[in-house]
């Protein structure tokens, strides 16, 4: 299933990015170096929360980063503003997960910024989910890719497009690879600065392989391998440590499930022993509660990471998964 919702641009919302846009080109010519502020820094737009912290990472003091989703803000729906148009076109790199916010893939391929990063083009997308909100992922290892591989070729869309989950940053394997791809690219839009990109990309990866590894050992031998969440982000996480996802919502975490939904998922919790009804810090937790009431479930926070909010200050991306771990080792009765 794809992400798309809200997905039909307003003739406002078009207009705002011809009119941001040609902002840019009305003032370019007065900029300093391209793409670099006034300290010399390469300026970096990243599309959400996931983006910003491998922009943040990997660019070290060498470039100064915004983010177009503000904390607390559900980056799906994300709108942009004139201002937020207009800026892309001054940066020095734009990095997205393409598929994931369509307002945000229209306006970089109007921005004109020379160099872009399609963070879903580092990896491999799969898919995972259904309307329903089930994850009907083979356990054959091969089958994530025969899957997207056939819907890739029906709809005539190459992984990097919107046709597979988005979510591959839960996956620390995944996100590593993404990492490796943002190395190269800051070492293309900014060559001056070239080994310190390299040394940062190497230190970063080197975290990811670490959380893995924390996430193998503490999911190795649990009680059940299924959880349930509202949101069905975590069809990578899922699969790379032999969980089992149960999506009440699906891949949109706004979406009703059915009521033949919520009646399948109590037959689940019964018959795979599940002790806990998983929610997001960013969308409402009436579902989660609703099921977990009716089946004498408890319910925890499991965070997609989207945005990072007021709720988790002060977190980067290793310490929410490291809090989303002790959360599924906790649910699953980790041995």
């Amino acid at each position: 299933m794809n992400v798309r919702r809200r997905l039909i641009p307003t003739a406002a919302t078009a207009g705002a990015v011809a009119l941001g846009l040609m902002a840019v080109s009305a003032c370019s010519s007065s900029s300093g170096a391209a793409g670099k502020n006034g300290d010399g820094k390469l300026e970096v737009v990243a599309s959400f929360y996931p983006m910003q912290f491998l922009a943040e990472e990997i660019g070290g003091d060498h470039v100064s980063v915004s983010t177009l989703t503000k904390p607390g803000v559900e980056p799906h729906d994300l709108e942009l503003s004139p201002k937020q148009t207009a800026g892309l076109g001054e940066a020095g790199l734009i990095l997205y997960l393409k598929g994931l916010q369509p307002a945000v893939d229209e306006a970089v391929a109007q921005s004109g910024v020379k160099n872009t990063v399609d963070a879903a083009g580092l990896t491999h997308l799969e898919e995972h989910g259904t309307e329903a909100g089930h994850d009907e992922h083979s356990d054959e290892e091969h089958s994530g890719e025969q899957h997207a591989d056939e819907h890739a070729a029906e709809d005539g869309h190459d992984h990097s497009e919107a046709g597979g989950d988005p979510h591959v940053w839960l996956d620390p394997v995944k996100y590593s690879e993404i990492a490796k791809g943002v190395g190269k690219a800051l070492e293309k839009a900014d060559p001056d600065h070239a080994a310190a990109y390299q040394k940062n990309t190497e230190a970063l990866v080197g975290k990811l392989d670490g959380l893995h590894e924390k996430f193998e050992k503490g999911l190795k031998n649990t009680g059940t391998r299924t959880f349930i969440t509202t949101h069905a982000a975590f069809g990578y996480l899922a699969e790379r440590y032999g969980l089992k996802q149960e999506g009440i919502s699906g891949l949109d975490p706004d979406s009703e499930p059915s009521l033949s939904r919520m009646k399948d998922l109590q037959k689940t919790a019964k018959d795979d022993k599940v002790t806990t009804v998983f929610f997001e810090t960013l969308v409402s937790d009436k579902t989660a509660k609703t099921l977990a009431g009716d089946t004498g479930l408890k319910t925890d926070v499991l965070d997609p990471l989207e945005g990072i909010t007021d709720k988790s200050e002060g977190a980067d991306y290793v310490e929410v998964m490291e809090s989303n771990l002790a959360a599924l080792e906790k649910a699953l009765g980790a041995k």
